[in-house]
């Protein structure tokens, strides 16, 4: 495909996607549909499609109008891209941009907050009040790809060893600093998955917040530890790696289907871990620690997932508040006198993070807070909090 091409697969994925489609539907279709595209031309479409839905609020402000066509031209005009030797009356080509579109793009006017900044508008107070005067640096930050980061399991292998099987496959890595066992590729992450180190069990995806919400979890070796919102397990395996392979740890989650892959990860890692249902979870109690990544807005990792974040509405927050809240309450059972929750989201709000604790802690007395911390894109990873409490012996 051409780079016109790719352009016009990309504005007509939009308009799906704009009218309702979500965006990894539509491309998983497109993808199937469309034979002639090869590895390369599906990725470069996918980076243009998530690119433009990160900015398209600002994108739709700068073209004048929210349609594919205007976000991908305001996009390639944003980066400084050719627009004539890209859009034009050539082969698979966008129809040439007209007068009036240049003029709009060349001359845009102000724009609110949300729309500058890519948020919705029923966002803004909470944004606000949960970011204060770091919620342009914050919102800008989403604006942008997310680097793509590597948790060294040390239950196999040290940094340096797997810098060195990565390196034979063409991945290049660099350390991060104030992450220990964490590696960011600085080259080919594409080449990931058919590498010997993800193969071995070596390396495992994970962004470097949500690796530090793990080491701030307080796992350590010999505890009896139950991950309780588990889904795909990678701060189950995580965990197991702070736990150095000694003690127990468990998985569980509401929905047993999010972790159907992690039996097979887990044996990659080398790690033993004991997966538990829902009809069995009552079964599971005294826990040193009950670690709970709860289900969220996601909102801290919108620059991965940007479609999630102009799909989230007010009545979804307002039930993922009432959510957490139930979790919490049932990960207190499981927790032995003198025991420990660390409370995890990949979320900006306060609504969802030490709002939550506050509510807690306000509920339940026997409770005190030890830590919490947010972690902020502004440094690198996704936006991430946790808290860690303590149940007071009695």
């Amino acid at each position: 495909m051409t780079p016109s091409a790719r352009l016009s697969a990309a504005i007509a994925l939009l308009d799906q996607i704009l009218s309702g489609d979500p965006a990894e539907r539509a491309l998983t279709r497109w993808a199937r549909a469309s034979r002639f595209a090869g590895s390369k031309d599906r990725a470069a479409v996918r980076d243009i499609v998530f690119d433009t839905l990160r900015r398209k609020r600002s994108l739709a402000h700068l073209a004048g109008g929210m349609t594919g066509r205007g976000l991908v031209l305001a996009r390639q005009f944003s980066e400084g891209g050719a627009l004539d030797q890209l859009f034009g009356d050539f082969r698979f080509a966008p129809e040439a941009v007209s007068e009036a579109e240049r003029a709009r793009l060349e001359n845009p006017g102000m724009a609110a907050d949300p729309v500058r900044l890519d948020y919705p508008d029923f966002l803004d107070k909470e944004l606000k009040r949960s970011l204060g005067d770091a919620l342009p640096e914050v919102m800008k930050a989403m604006q942008s790809r997310a680097p793509v980061d590597l948790r060294v399991n040390t239950l196999k292998t040290g940094l340096e060893e797997a810098q060195n099987y990565l390196a034979r496959d063409l991945i290049f890595t660099e350390m991060v600093d104030g992450v220990r066992n964490a590696l960011r590729i600085t080259e080919n992450p594409r080449k990931l998955n058919g590498s010997l180190a993800y193969r071995y069990g070596f390396v495992e995806l994970q962004d470097v917040s949500s690796q530090l919400v793990g080491q701030l979890s307080g796992a350590k070796p010999g505890m009896k530890v139950l991950d309780y919102c588990a889904g795909g397990g990678g701060k189950t395996l995580a965990l197991a790696a702070e736990m150095d392979g000694q003690g127990e740890i468990f998985a569980h989650d509401a929905n047993p289907l999010r972790m159907k892959d992690l039996p097979e990860r887990a044996r990659r890692a080398g790690a033993d871990i004991q997966i538990i249902s829902p009809d069995h979870i009552e079964q599971i109690t005294d826990c040193d620690l009950v670690f709970v990544d709860a289900p969220c807005s996601g909102s801290g990792a919108w620059r991965r997932n940007p479609d999630s974040k102009w799909r989230l509405g007010q009545a979804r927050l307002d039930d993922l508040v009432k959510l957490q809240r139930e979790i919490l309450i049932k990960a207190g059972d499981r927790v032995a006198s003198g025991g420990k929750i660390a409370y995890a989201t990949c979320s900006l709000f306060k609504c969802e993070n030490s709002d939550q604790i506050d509510w807690f802690l306000e509920q339940y007395p026997e409770w005190t807070r030890e830590t919490s911390q947010s972690l902020s894109p502004i440094t690198g990873g996704d936006g991430f909090f946790i808290s860690v409490l303590k149940k007071n012996v009695l």
